[in-house]
């Protein structure tokens, strides 16, 4: 039996574990795997830890908020079309659309990387085309997500696994070599304890990680825009939303922590310029515990973990260009579905740009990947501010309507206060993002002349920083006044949203619901894996 939803056309097909290991592969992935290193290297060890924590609390509420109101409303494009609902459809436009552009950047951004990864098995001087590597990814990427949501459920859910399976080998490891019953060497916290360490560089190295930090944990809101296609929204979405805590706590705080400990936050390896597995910070802990294959198995795992995230951003952009399309947004042939509920039109408009990765290859994918990064953190700064912005304006509208917090099919636990501090941090994080953009600017009369090498790449990153930081703001006021200027959009009186259309009613007895109870030891193990 198909289950159509019917907005869009999109089907019912996500189960349980398709839902919670989409969320997971949304919280792990290269930025964990490859840059973790760099924020130890520039705030140390306390610095990362405190990093990953605020921006941790802040996702935990926004996760929250995207839970609430997917449950009630699991619409197609989620939180980006809320604000049509309980604010001004001129809101929603300028989301999807900065939510979209995410997207088609994050996936040449993945794709580049790919190249880095598979040079360490050609070695120096090989003559193999490294743009075949991403080509032979986005043909994949095409099939499995020409083949439904089903397909791209199980793909996620497999390349999860062994992502989750290579956190808890590192975090085991990890405890093993911290010890000394690993490697012949025990470091216990002797590394918190030396020059630059705890806190190195000040409250203001403390800022700059913020947005790398941000990048790594971008794609956990994924839960939300796959609510339009789970079996069971008010079941499935809660579950992976209320893992979130779980997940950071287990696979961030405790990787970052190890790492800390045992690789001293002055080691060279921890900024891996080159985006190497070699000086990866987890290959660093494998082989220093005596795991002479460790760089092949971390090679081979930062791969699987980039087609993977590659699969997640093609994946919600087909989604946001199916949202923009539906809502009239965008022409209303790129909304075009086929019968497995696959947008094949936005799926070819998506590849196009999966294609920029090959463009970025030759003009040097490190270099370009370092710039796209400080754009996307600075996007998903600006998506987690608004979906905590729409939850407090939806609140507003509930209670407007005379509905009573008990009535919806899930709350937010936390909130209000919760949520309160989730934007005092989110303020904070913005506005620290675009003081420390100015603040960096690099003065010419500090070296040698304006050719000097030095002072080229203190000035590229000046540069690269204030894009990063001012480009999704701008494109997002521009987008927000410009709609509303041409189609004179009005602020929604709470009292006349709509909260009903839309809403997904369970219905009894649904073959697509009968899922079997799972015994105890299951349940609590799903928290993790």
């Amino acid at each position: 039996m198909d289950n159509v939803n019917e907005p869009g056309g999109l089907k019912r097909d996500l189960k349980q574990r398709h839902m919670v290991m989409i969320a997971i592969s949304g919280t792990i992935g290269t930025g964990l795997f490859l840059t973790s290193g760099k924020t130890i290297a520039t705030a140390g060890p306390l610095g990362a830890l405190l990093a990953y924590m605020t921006i941790g609390v802040w996702l935990v509420f926004v996760c929250q908020a995207i839970g609430e109101i997917a449950t009630l409303l699991p619409l197609p494009g989620a939180f980006t079309i809320w604000g049509a609902r309980v604010f001004d459809e001129a809101f929603a436009f300028q989301m999807t659309w900065v939510y979209f552009t995410n997207w088609a950047l994050t996936i040449p951004a993945e794709l580049s990387a790919s190249s880095l990864v598979v040079s360490f098995w050609l070695g120096e001087g090989s003559s193999f085309p490294t743009w075949v590597v991403p080509v032979i990814i986005i043909v994949a990427l095409v099939i499995i997500n020409m083949l439904g949501v089903k397909m791209y459920g199980e793909a996620e859910y497999w390349f999860s696994i062994l992502k989750v399976v290579t956190i808890i080998v590192f975090i085991i490891t990890g405890i093993l070599v911290d010890a000394g019953a690993v490697g012949g060497t025990r470091y216990g916290v002797d590394n918190w304890h030396i020059s630059g360490a705890p806190f190195k560089g000040g409250f203001k190295a403390f800022l700059s990680v913020l947005v790398s930090v941000g990048f790594a944990y971008g794609g956990t809101e994924l839960s939300g825009v796959t609510a339009a296609e789970s079996r069971n929204p008010h079941k499935h979405v809660p579950k992976a939303v209320n893992t979130v805590l779980v997940r950071i706590a287990f696979f961030y705080i405790l990787s970052i922590f190890f790492l800390s400990c045992i690789v001293p936050n002055n080691d060279e390896r921890l900024l891996n310029p080159d985006g190497t597995v070699v000086n990866a910070p987890f290959t660093i802990v494998f082989v220093q515990a005596g795991m002479k294959g460790g760089a092949d198995y971390m090679n081979a795992v930062i791969f699987t973990s980039i087609v993977s995230a590659s699969n997640s951003d093609f994946y919600v952009a087909t989604r946001m260009l199916l949202s923009l399309a539906n809502n009239g947004w965008a022409p209303k042939w790129v909304g075009k579905t086929n019968r497995r509920g696959v947008p094949y039109v936005a799926v070819g408009i998506t590849t196009l740009f999966s294609c920029i990765a090959l463009v970025m290859i030759y003009a040097g994918a490190s270099v370009v990947f370092d710039w796209l990064v400080s754009i996307i953190g600075s996007i998903i700064f600006l998506i987690w501010t608004s979906i905590l912005f729409l939850h407090f304006r939806f609140r507003q509208c509930w209670k407007a309507q005379g509905h009573t917090p008990e009535e919806l099919p899930y709350r937010s636990w936390g909130y209000p206060y919760g949520h309160y501090l989730a934007m005092v941090v989110a303020v904070c994080c913005v506005v620290a993002n675009f003081y420390l953009s100015i603040d960096s600017k690099p003065s010419v009369d500090a070296f040698t002349g304006p050719e000097d090498p030095d002072y080229i790449a203190k000035r590229n990153r000046w540069a690269q920083g204030v894009l990063g930081a001012w480009f999704p703001w701008f494109q997002a006021i521009t987008l927000y006044f410009g709609w509303k200027l041409i189609k004179k959009t009005k602020i929604i009186n709470p009292a006349m949203a709509d909260l009903d259309t839309g809403r997904w009613i369970p219905v009894l007895k649904d073959p697509l619901m009968g899922e079997k109870p799972k015994p105890r030891w299951r349940q609590i193990l799903s928290n993790f894996v």
